[in-house]
C-alpha cells in the first residue's frame, strides 16, 4: 500500500527553548502499536547555536511516563546520525532525524546545547506501519511526570 495518509501518524512536540548546555527533554511519544518510529528535529529561531559543537539531539526510552525511568537508547536501537545545529542561520529548518527500533513504549528526544546556545526547537514524530490501520493522521505527545 502506498497510501501514507492512513498508515502514518504524525505527532508534534511542544516548542523547547534551549539555553546554554542544559539538557531539554521533549514530551514523550507513545510508539505502542506502530512498527516504525522516526523523530525529526525542527528548529524555530536560532539566535545562537552555541560554540562550534552547536546543539544536538539524542533519544531516550522507557516503559513508563516517569521522567526518572527514561534512559539513553542504546546505539544498536537508533538508526541515523544525531542531528546537529551549529549555525546561527539554521532558523526554521528540519535539521535531521533519528529512527527508533527499540521495544520500549515511550520515546523522547533530549536536546543539549553548548555554552551560548539560545534557540527554539521542537520534535516531530512520524509513526508508521500501525498494527491496525487506518489511523488518525494527527496525534499528541504526552508529558512525563
Amino acid at each position: 500500500m502506498r497510501d501514507g495518509l492512513s498508515t502514518i501518524q504524525v505527532r508534534r512536540g511542544a516548542n523547547q527553548t534551549l539555553s546554554g548546555d542544559t539538557a531539554n527533554n521533549s514530551q514523550a511519544f507513545d510508539v505502542r502499536g506502530y512498527s516504525t518510529a522516526t523523530f525529526d528535529l525542527h528548529t524555530g529561531d536560532v539566535t545562537d547555536a552555541g560554540t562550534a559543537a552547536g546543539f544536538t539531539m539524542k533519544l531516550q526510552h522507557s516503559d513508563t511516563l516517569e521522567a526518572s525511568d527514561f534512559a539513553d537508547v542504546p546505539a544498536a536501537e537508533v538508526l541515523g546520525t544525531a542531528p546537529v545545529v551549529d549555525d546561527d542561520g539554521d532558523d526554521n529548518i528540519i535539521a535531521g532525524g533519528l529512527g527508533y527500533v527499540g521495544n520500549k513504549r515511550y520515546v523522547r528526544a533530549v536536546l543539549t546545547g553548548t555554552t551560548g546556545t539560545d534557540a527554539v526547537a521542537f520534535i516531530v514524530a512520524s509513526l508508521g506501519k500501525p498494527h491496525r490501520a487506518p489511523v488518525d493522521r494527527v496525534g499528541a505527545a504526552q508529558a512525563t511526570t
